[in-house]
C-alpha cells in the first residue's frame, strides 16, 4: 500500500464494517488518514489512519495497544484500533481524536505570540508530565502533532513510545526528533529537545541552525523572544543529560524579571560632577522638602481660585464694548444703561464666541451586514463558542478599507471566514465638527453550532 493507491482507491470504503473513509485528509509513503465517523456516538467525526501490514506496523498496533489505557484531558484519544482487508490489502488501522487545527497550519500563516506561546505551554507540559510519569515518551513531538480538538490543545497519542526501548528508524533524520534517537533509546530528554525545536519554530516561522555532524549547539533566531530564547538554549543540548526538565521549563515561564540585571539609567549629561552618596535617601538628608512643597501647591491653588473668580465676575468682551465710555460722552448711570441690542452695530461688529473643535465621533452606525455561513461539517465540529475578533478601517465614505484579525481564535477555519465576512460589511460614517471622518470598528464573532452572532462596536467612539 502507499498514500497514493489509498487516496485514489479507498474513500467510500468501510474499515472493519465500523468506519467509513469519508474524506482524505492526508498521509506519506506508509500510511494515510482519512475522515471517519464513530459508531454508537451520535456519528462524532474522528479519524482513521491505515498502514499497510508489515513488521513495523505491526509493533505499531502493539504500541496503540498499550498506548489507548492512557488518559489525559491533553492527550489526543484513542479509539479503536486493529486489523482490517481493504480490497486485497492487510492493514492495521488506528481511530483517534479529529483535530480541527494543527499547530503546523497556523505557523505559516504567523507566528504565535508570547502569551500564545504560554497557553500552549500549559497544556503540553502537563501532557508530557503524565506521560513522563506512566514510562512513556512522546518521541516525535513538532508542530504537526500538537492540535485543537474541541478548542483544547492536545498532542497526539497514535506514536507513543516506551521509556528505555530502541526507537524506531522511520523517526530520524528530522531536526524535531532528539540526535540521541538514532543510536540510543527513547527517555524524557527527548521530548525536551522536540520541544524546544517546536517552540522556537512556532515563535519565530524559523528552525533553529543545526549541523549534525558537528558537536556544536543549535543557533537560535534573533528573534526569539524571553523567556523563551532561554527556554530553548536549555532545551536544546546535544547532550541529553544537560537538558532542562519540565520543572526547569515551568520556573523559567513563571520566574519574575530579575531586577539585579537591570542597569541602571546612566546620570544625565547636565548632572554636578558632585553627587550624593547612595546611601543617603533623599528626604533623610532634607526633612522638610515635603512640608515646603505641600506649602507651595496649597498657596498656588489659592491663587489660582482667586484669579478665576475675578474672570467670572469680568464682563465679556462684547459687553466691554458696547459700555466703555467715548472721550466726549459721560458714562450713563447704571440705573439709565439701556439694554444690550443683540443686534452688532454696523461700524464695530462684536466678535463671535470661539467654537472649541470636537474631540469625539458621532453619527457612525453599520449600513449593511456579511454574516459568514458555516458548513454542516465545520459546524459540527464546535462545542461551545469560538471566538474570533476583526478589527476593521473605514473611510470618509463608510467603505472597509482594511480588516485584521484583533483576535485571531483557535481555528483557522473560523478565523478566514470571519476575516472574509468582515470585508463586506458597509458603514454610516461618523462624524466631527460635522464632516464625515475615517473610523475603526471591531467585529465581535461567536460561532455555535445554534448559528453565527456578530456584534459590532466603533473603536473610537
Amino acid at each position: 500500500m502507499n498514500a497514493v493507491s489509498v487516496r485514489g482507491d479507498w474513500v467510500g470504503q468501510v474499515i472493519d464494517g465500523r468506519y467509513p473513509l469519508l474524506e482524505w485528509l492526508g498521509g506519506s509513503g506508509t500510511s494515510g488518514t482519512f475522515l471517519t465517523e464513530l459508531d454508537g456516538l451520535g456519528s462524532r467525526r474522528a479519524a482513521v489512519k491505515l498502514l499497510p501490514s508489515s513488521p513495523q506496523s505491526e509493533d505499531r498496533l502493539a504500541g496503540w495497544t498499550a498506548a489507548a489505557k492512557l488518559s489525559h484531558p491533553h492527550l489526543g484519544q484513542i479509539y479503536h484500533y486493529g486489523r482490517a482487508e481493504v480490497g486485497d490489502v492487510q492493514c492495521v488501522y488506528i481511530v483517534y481524536d479529529l483535530a480541527e487545527e494543527l499547530l503546523s497550519q497556523i505557523i505559516p500563516e504567523r507566528p504565535l505570540t508570547t502569551d500564545e506561546a504560554r497557553q500552549m505551554l500549559d497544556p503540553i507540559l502537563a501532557a508530557l508530565d503524565y506521560l513522563h510519569n506512566a514510562g512513556y515518551a512522546h518521541g516525535h513531538l513538532k508542530p504537526s502533532n500538537v492540535l485543537v480538538v474541541e478548542n483544547e490543545i492536545k498532542i497526539s497519542s497514535d506514536g507513543l513510545l516506551p521509556v528505555g526501548k530502541p526507537a524506531p528508524e522511520l523517526l530520524t533524520n528530522d531536526i524535531h526528533i532528539a540526535p540521541e534517537i538514532a543510536t540510543g533509546t527513547v527517555s524524557p530528554r527527548t521530548d525536551i529537545w522536540s520541544l524546544g525545536i517546536t517552540l522556537v519554530e512556532a515563535l519565530t516561522q524559523q528552525l533553529p541552525i543545526w549541523d549534525a555532524a558537528s558537536d556544536t549547539e543549535p543557533i537560535l533566531p534573533a528573534t526569539t523572544p524571553a523567556p523563551f530564547a532561554e527556554i530553548a538554549r536549555r532545551c536544546l543540548h546535544t547532550d541529553p543529560s544537560r537538558r532542562c526538565t519540565l520543572a526547569d521549563i515551568r520556573n523559567l515561564l513563571e520566574a519574575p524579571v530579575n531586577r539585579s540585571t537591570v542597569k541602571p539609567a546612566p546620570t544625565p549629561l547636565h548632572a554636578p560632577s558632585e553627587h550624593r552618596p547612595v546611601d543617603k535617601p533623599l528626604p533623610s538628608r532634607m526633612p522638610f522638602l515635603p512640608l515646603v512643597i505641600g506649602l507651595v501647591l496649597l498657596v498656588a491653588i489659592i491663587v489660582g481660585l482667586q484669579m478665576h473668580s475675578r474672570r467670572s465676575s469680568t464682563p465679556s468682551p462684547q459687553t466691554e464694548t458696547t459700555s466703555q465710555p467715548s472721550a466726549t460722552q459721560p458714562e450713563p448711570a447704571p440705573a439709565q444703561a439701556a439694554p444690550q441690542s443683540t443686534e452688532p452695530a454696523a461700524s464695530a461688529p462684536a466678535p463671535s464666541a470661539p467654537v472649541s473643535p470636537s474631540t469625539t465621533l458621532s453619527g457612525g452606525d453599520v449600513l449593511s451586514r456579511d454574516v459568514p455561513t458555516v458548513s454542516e461539517r465545520a459546524s459540527s465540529t464546535i462545542h461551545g463558542t469560538v471566538g474570533v475578533v476583526v478589527r476593521l478601517n473605514v473611510d470618509p465614505s463608510g467603505a472597509v478599507t482594511n480588516a485584521e484579525y484583533a483576535t485571531h481564535g483557535p481555528s483557522a477555519y473560523f478565523a478566514r471566514i470571519a476575516l472574509e465576512s468582515a470585508r463586506n460589511w458597509k458603514f454610516k460614517p461618523p462624524q466631527q465638527n460635522g464632516r464625515t471622518v475615517p473610523s475603526t470598528w471591531l467585529l465581535h464573532y461567536k460561532f455555535r453550532r445554534s448559528g453565527v452572532e456578530v456584534t459590532p462596536s466603533q473603536a473610537n467612539r
